[in-house]
């Protein structure tokens, strides 16, 4: 019974077609390549956290990993180790249970790291603001650098979040990195 319903589902459906500008496209990878180069001189590693989400930011994170959006040809990419990572990104509702895994999380991580809260679970709590096994977004667990609207943001706004981060630290001194000798 289930499949006759899928499958009804889909034939009555006619699929969307994707519109990506290429001229957005081309004007992102352009700035991205710009301004992560002149802050890091090297790749930016993003270390995301799944604070009690529903998934449909997790999936809009991923589709900025696929060809259309790439995000490892600009520099950027996700890494699973809190040691490696420069970025820390949080979705989710920031329920009470995570409060002592981000803070240990972020403990782990090598300063200076930015914090950045995406979806608006992540914004302020989302549709679960105000229960009592929420703590109401991200920014009641940590100091967040940027908030990334939108239930889902799409890949777009995700990557011009990530870009208007970095820009906004271009001005400040990159951290002095050891010399081993």
């Amino acid at each position: 019974m289930v499949w006759k319903t899928v499958t009804r589902h889909f034939i009555s459906r006619a699929a969307a077609p994707l519109t990506v500008d290429p001229e957005l496209v081309a004007s992102l990878r352009a700035r991205l390549q710009a301004a992560g180069a002149a802050r890091l001189g090297r790749a930016l590693a993003i270390r995301h956290v799944p604070a009690g989400s529903c998934n449909a930011c997790e999936l809009e994170l991923r589709a900025t990993q696929n060809l259309i959006y790439d995000l490892t040809q600009y520099g950027l990419s996700f890494t699973p180790s809190p040691r490696h990572a420069d970025v820390l990104l949080i979705t989710g509702v920031a329920g009470c249970n995570m409060v002592e895994a981000v803070a240990q999380l972020r403990a782990a991580m090598p300063d200076p790291v930015l914090v950045i809260a995406v979806g608006d679970c992540a914004v302020d709590g989302g549709v679960f603001k105000g229960s009592p096994a929420v703590k109401g977004g991200a920014e009641a667990m940590l100091p967040v650098d940027l908030m990334v609207g939108g239930c889902p943001p799409s890949p777009t706004q995700i990557v011009q979040g990530l870009l208007a981060l970095i820009e906004a630290h271009d001005d400040a001194p990159a951290p002095p990195r050891p010399v081993v000798t």
